[in-house]
């Protein structure tokens, strides 16, 4: 079979040479507009070009979001940033709306076009619709099933590229257009500014009775009726692979280094063992399973590609994260012998962590000393984004993540 693209999202610069690292093929970034994610850090011009050089020196392409639903007044602005990405040279650009793609044809006539989900695309005469006008990958609608996407494979050009999400969060509404979000605190999930009212708790109220609540019964906290698990298929890779998808898609340009590094980790060790030997890559389901769980995660769910969810793809009681670890920090340079991070979350000496390496392994360790920038020595370090310099009990190479078990 042929080898998938493992698609994997950055917030920042940090994170993107995270995700290269640790086994993805291709990242997709926001600029600072024209992204569906305006809260996320995204990418200034200089942190966009050091990070596709990096991802370049690394064989690994970058692909730019441009996928807001415009209004009249985007419009300009598009074109002058799309100037600008004609120096940069990103690998593609991920649209959804018709005129953003047409000044993207206009400016960058070479740029390969990837068409987002947020364009709705849901069978084989939108995917030829878009391939003759010139893009070369469309992104499915998360309500496709596996065998609706096999047909539209069956039924579109030998040389389009099928992208798929089968990693994290799911949106109620159809592949991302919400209107709840304008409707309920003015800010437009098209636009980049969602406030997720689907993961807020809701009850009833009648109308002759304003201003009195009536729960609707789950338990004793009401219920939370919007809130979807979150996707996962690292089990199906092989069905994946049977569809005809060409990029396996993960969610998540919100995300931290550590869920990214987890999620692209696993994915990459369980695409590469089904393409060796199938036998092997059930025989390590157990194993990827364990490993996806370390990052924050809603439950897990396998959506739409076996049919049409029903009450059991839903979370009722609560809107909280299952959080099985926590992210302390990256290391940046080893320094005499030293781990220098960005701490993350609070760490004592003596405690243990666990470092978590791009090849797959996870060493534990003890914390032996904590240095501030001054040389002071530390017992403790309490306070978020120090520059720390920190001993272990065994050692480190830079890029490698520290992380800690939580008892839950």
């Amino acid at each position: 079979m042929k080898k998938p693209e493992l698609l994997v999202p950055a917030s920042s610069l940090e994170v993107l040479k995270t995700a290269v690292i640790f086994g993805a093929d291709a990242v997709y970034i926001g600029g600072e507009a024209f992204g569906l994610r305006a809260k996320a850090k995204n990418f200034s011009r200089d942190d966009m070009i050091e990070g596709i050089a990096f991802a370049h020196e690394h064989n690994v392409k970058v692909y730019v979001t441009a996928n807001i639903l415009a209004h009249n007044s985007d419009l300009e602005g598009v074109r002058k940033y799309f100037e600008e990405l004609k120096e940069i040279k990103p690998d593609a650009l991920i649209i959804a709306d018709p005129a953003i793609f047409t000044i993207a044809k206009e400016v960058l006539p070479e740029m390969e076009l990837h068409i987002s989900t947020q364009a709705n695309n849901t069978n084989y005469g939108t995917y030829n619709f878009w391939y003759n006008l010139g893009a070369k990958r469309v992104v499915s609608a998360r309500e496709l099933s596996l065998e609706e996407i096999k047909e539209i494979r069956a039924n579109i050009p030998e040389d389009m590229e099928i992208e798929s999400f089968m990693h994290g969060a799911m949106c109620i509404s159809y592949s991302g257009r919400c209107l709840l979000s304008s409707f309920m605190a003015g800010r437009d999930a098209n636009q980049g500014a969602c406030t997720h009212p689907c993961r807020w708790k809701y009850a009833l109220v009648e109308e002759s009775r304003p201003g009195e609540y009536m729960p609707v019964y789950e338990n004793e906290r009401g219920t939370y009726i919007f809130n979807s698990k979150d996707l996962c298929m690292i089990e199906h890779i092989p069905e994946l692979l049977e569809a005809g998808i060409d990029s396996f898609k993960v969610e998540g340009r919100m995300k931290t280094a550590l869920y990214v590094a987890t999620v692209a980790r696993t994915y990459r060790m369980a695409i590469d063992d089904c393409l060796k030997d199938v036998e092997v890559y059930k025989s390590r389901i157990p194993f990827y399973k364990a490993e996806i769980a370390k990052c924050t995660y809603r439950q897990y769910t396998t959506g739409f590609f076996f049919g049409k969810p029903d009450e059991n793809t839903q979370i009722y009681d609560n809107n909280t994260y299952v959080k099985e670890y926590t992210y302390l920090g990256i290391v940046n340079e080893i320094k005499d012998g030293l781990c220098k991070i960005e701490q993350k979350n609070k760490f004592c000496v003596g405690e243990e962590m666990e470092i978590m390496k791009p090849n797959g392994e996870n060493v534990m360790v003890s914390v032996e000393a904590i240095y501030d920038e001054e040389g002071n020595e530390r017992d403790s370090a309490p306070h978020p984004k120090e520059i720390l310099y920190v001993k272990l009990s065994k050692s480190a190479s830079v890029y490698d993540i520290l992380r800690r078990k939580e008892n839950n």
